[in-house]
């Protein structure tokens, strides 16, 4: 028993030590290691803080240049700015020169209506066609609206419905009316439209009306309160009208009725009725135009842009195309 007891207590002595001997050893080789490699990661960690100084610096350098590039275009966009600014300055100083000048001209402006519209009376002569349908003995009775051939035998009116119309001159378009029906003693077919294109009677869309007594009145007695929708621009009514009733066999005449022309190109609308109503061999176009200007925005006072363009496109297209302008010198009845 006793040798089995020295024996263990041997064998346990050896191995603790051991044990003991191999963790001093393993601390101080870890101790080593470590003293070893600790100046090769500071000196790593030193280079990589030195890039990304310079990596900070290179782009501060360029925020530095865009900035001056920015500072530059700016001060370029100011300089144009006030070129602009001067620019419009000068403008607005034309333009209320212009205005200044067609306030001085404005009853110039008047009168040389009045003036060309007797002369275009005074010169008014009778045609072949006048003669047939009229007889050779013929005298107008009304001299209010000279200057207009009577050589057709259909007629169409344009009449403007807009609100200017309805509202300040439309006992005076009753009355031209009446009075262009009257120069007219008889005619194979009439048409009342407004500056839409739309029809006074629907009935008769597409269509000539008979001319009869009766319904010369029945026109008449309609007008006096018709109100369609109107646009104040008599280019649509026109332009339906002659793609719609325009013949090789049938002399036509528009009486155009209005007083502004709101919006469009008049070269425009003088290019489309050229190409609508063309002339013949003889150079006579199939569709004579007349207007007649009715001075409702004048009596307000001012020469209003859209009243010049209206007598501007009625003048050019009666005059290319065989008709007259009149313009009235008052909405009185």
């Amino acid at each position: 028993m006793s040798r089995r007891e020295r024996r263990a207590v041997d064998i346990f002595n050896l191995s603790f030590l051991d044990v003991v001997s191999c963790g001093f050893g393993a601390i101080i080789l870890l101790l080593v290691i470590v003293k070893v490699a600790e100046p090769h990661v500071i000196e790593k960690l030193a280079v990589d803080l030195s890039g990304l100084v310079q990596k900070l610096e290179q782009e501060l350098y360029d925020m530095r240049g865009e900035t001056t590039q920015l500072n530059r275009e700016l001060t370029e966009k100011q300089q144009q700015l006030s070129s602009v600014r001067e620019r419009l300055a000068r403008l607005k100083g034309e333009l209320s020169s212009l205005r200044g000048q067609y306030n001085t001209t404005r009853n110039d402006y008047e009168a040389q209506t009045v003036i060309a519209s007797r002369l275009a009376s005074a010169k008014q002569k009778m045609s072949e066609e006048m003669r047939r349908l009229l007889g050779s003995d013929y005298r107008r009775r009304d001299s209010n609206i000279g200057g207009i051939p009577v050589d057709s035998e259909y007629i169409i009116f344009i009449i403007d419905t807009s609100g200017s119309m309805n509202q300040n001159a439309w006992p005076l378009v009753l009355r031209k009316v009446s009075e262009v029906l009257e120069i007219y003693p008889q005619v194979k077919g009439i048409q009342v439209m407004n500056d839409m294109g739309d029809y006074m009677f629907s009935q008769y869309k597409g269509r000539w009306i008979q001319d009869t007594p009766a319904r010369r009145k029945a026109i008449v007695t309609r007008l006096a309160g018709w109100r369609p929708f109107s646009n104040s621009s008599p280019v649509e009514g026109i332009e339906a009208a002659i793609r719609r009733f325009h013949a090789k066999d049938k002399r036509i005449s528009l009486y155009v009725f209005g007083d502004d022309f709101a919006r469009g190109s008049i070269q425009a609308v003088l290019d489309t009725v050229d190409k609508l109503n063309r002339a013949d061999r003889s150079g006579r176009r199939r569709v004579r135009i007349h207007a007649v200007g009715f001075p409702v925005i004048f009596a307000q006072g001012g020469l209003p842009l859209n009243t010049v363009r209206f007598a501007a496109l009625m003048r050019k297209l009666a005059e290319n195309n065989d008709g007259s302008f009149v313009g009235l010198n008052s909405t009185r009845p």
